[in-house]
């Protein structure tokens, strides 16, 4: 355990939790709503401080970051719990057990800045589980990351509190916010959370921030997937981050708590792209589905394909530094020159120490 920051006692005895936007308030012994963060003799402790359920290697395109040094490997791992309650969760193994239930290993900020290293990736990403709720342990493990010359990685749902993030988020490169839906309803049935805390961490990323970042909508027929939802999305993206933020329109498989529900049409995402280069937004991409097309970044300026994708896996690579041969530069965080990733097919391995 490690004694939480972001946390006042309220007059009554009970502990105020201020990490996110649910204000947990705890009396002796519980725990909140993401489970690992407890009220333990009138204190808050961390209790996903310096644990993990496993650690993987994946590629960066799986986050999913197509803007931030493609074809790159990412150190992944995540903890126990979650601060959101998504009835259609696709790691509910992870997010909705406590860290026991989750067969947690202990380890330490310094242990996993030297996987990364020893296994050569260039970041190290908080995931699988949202890391807002080991805010702490992000913090600390990020920091030395950068210390090390390595990037760091958060993997989200955006639901902090403005006094929280820029502390979660100081030594942060690069973020995927997941954007659920565009409706308060499909927040408060679905996440039992709501929409706007997320679209100001979205609005703080881009105003206040050098934060790469780029936003996941996970379609579910007949929950958010309708044009008129997606055009509304697509609207607001343009107005508050511009056109050259990545947006990842993907596709859901039936889980957890929302298993009556089929699994997303291939067609469903084609259209959600479709509506979005209509809109403007200049890089759009679907995922969890074989399309090439869908999956591949394009020069805005020429239509050349400049990284050609296949599911996770880098095909073709025609980027120069940043920048495409007819000169347009390509918004994002790419690899040095000289250091350009060879095409690849991606592979995902499980680690231990």
């Amino acid at each position: 355990m490690k004694e939480a920051l972001w946390w006042q006692t309220e007059d009554d005895g009970k502990i105020l939790c201020t990490l996110c936007p649910r204000f947990c308030r705890l009396g002796e012994g519980q725990a909140g709503f993401c489970y690992i963060r407890k009220n333990v003799g009138g204190k808050l402790y961390s209790l996903g401080y310096g644990t993990s359920t496993g650690f993987a290697i994946d590629p960066i395109e799986k986050k999913p970051l197509n803007h931030f040094l493609p074809g790159t490997g990412v150190l992944s791992f995540g903890t126990a719990g979650c601060n959101l309650g998504c009835r259609f969760c696709q790691n509910w193994s992870i997010s909705k057990a406590k860290l026991d239930e989750a067969h947690s290993l202990g380890t330490s900020p310094k242990k996993v800045v030297q996987l990364a290293i020893r296994h050569q990736v260039p970041s190290i990403a908080f995931t699988y589980n949202d890391p807002v709720i080991w805010g702490e342990f992000v913090i600390d493990i990020s920091r030395l990351a950068r210390e090390q010359g390595l990037k760091s990685v958060m993997v989200t749902a955006g639901y902090i509190t403005p006094e929280a993030r820029p502390d979660v988020y100081r030594y942060i490169d690069a973020a995927n916010v997941d954007l659920k839906a565009f409706t308060e309803r499909f927040y408060h049935k679905i996440t039992f959370s709501h929409l706007d805390p997320v679209l100001d961490t979205l609005k703080w990323l881009k105003n206040e921030t050098d934060i790469w970042f780029e936003i996941t909508n996970l379609m579910i027929p007949d929950e958010n997937d309708s044009p008129e939802e997606t055009q509304q999305l697509c609207d607001w993206v343009l107005k508050n981050l511009g056109d050259s933020v990545p947006l990842h329109f993907t596709a859901f498989h039936p889980d957890f708590r929302m298993t009556d529900k089929p699994k997303t049409p291939a067609a469903t995402l084609k259209r959600a792209r479709q509506i979005a280069l209509s809109a403007g937004i200049k890089y759009c991409y679907v995922g969890n589905v074989f399309d090439d097309e869908g999956q591949t970044t394009y020069c805005p300026a020429c239509g050349k394909a400049l990284i050609r994708r296949s599911w996770h896996d880098i095909l073709e690579y025609n980027l120069v530094g940043d920048s495409c041969s007819c000169g347009q530069t390509i918004p994002g965080r790419f690899v040095a020159q000289g250091l350009v990733p060879k095409p690849r097919r991606g592979r995902v391995y499980s680690l231990g120490f």
